[in-house]
């Protein structure tokens, strides 16, 4: 857990409440925390599930790991330290989208199970949906795949760190949804997550 360096802080309640937020959208708040190997198909699924959560009108917004690296954790690498920080900043990020209502989509190699427990914690003690999504799919796949070319550089030694390669990737033990990226289609991935949202009652339709 980050150490709270700053001193005379207070945190300031408003009157407005997560559940008046909700009332507006018609909907819950919830993180679903995409995890899986590079090229595992994670950001294919959110950037589906962003679509048809649009089409039946709900807010979501879709927190991508090289999108946010290009911003808020521009200053970090891919040490273990900092892939935690990293986890940790995303994680409270999503979390404040929760607070307003939205639906967070939240994809990362997020390769340390104790990182995604951080996150966890942060929102179940905050009364807040955490659904980890697990993209399942073999390093063999994943690898054939490459979108980004990465794993043949990782393989030829221009870069380091990289998960699955020379860095460890530790599956979620139980996740909330558990894909088969190499198995399913991705109309039969977005159907189970849908499903999964309705049963827990954060959308209605």
């Amino acid at each position: 857990m980050a150490e709270q360096k700053a001193t005379n802080v207070h945190w300031h309640e408003g009157d407005i409440t997560r559940e008046h937020r909700g009332k507006i959208l018609g909907h819950k708040g919830a993180t679903l925390w995409f995890t899986g190997l590079s090229g595992s198909g994670k950001s294919t699924v959110a950037v589906e599930l962003e679509g048809m959560l649009n089409e039946m009108g709900v807010l979501s917004y879709r927190l991508d790991g090289d999108n946010v690296r290009m911003g808020i954790n521009k200053n970090l690498g891919f040490s273990a330290e900092d892939r935690t920080e990293n986890i940790r900043r995303i994680g409270e990020v999503a979390k404040l989208f929760v607070d307003s209502g939205v639906i967070a989509l939240s994809s990362f190699i997020s390769p340390y199970k104790a990182d995604r427990d951080q996150v966890r914690s942060l929102h179940e003690e905050a009364g807040m949906d955490f659904i980890e999504v697990y993209v399942d799919c073999s390093l063999e796949a994943a690898e054939s795949r490459d979108p980004k070319g990465l794993y043949k550089k990782a393989r030829a030694g221009e870069i380091k760190n990289f998960t699955g390669i020379d860095d460890p990737y530790e599956a979620p033990f139980k996740p909330e949804i558990h894909l088969h990226s190499d198995q399913q289609s991705l109309e039969e991935e977005v159907n189970e997550i849908l499903n999964v949202l309705r049963d827990r009652g954060i959308i209605t339709q």
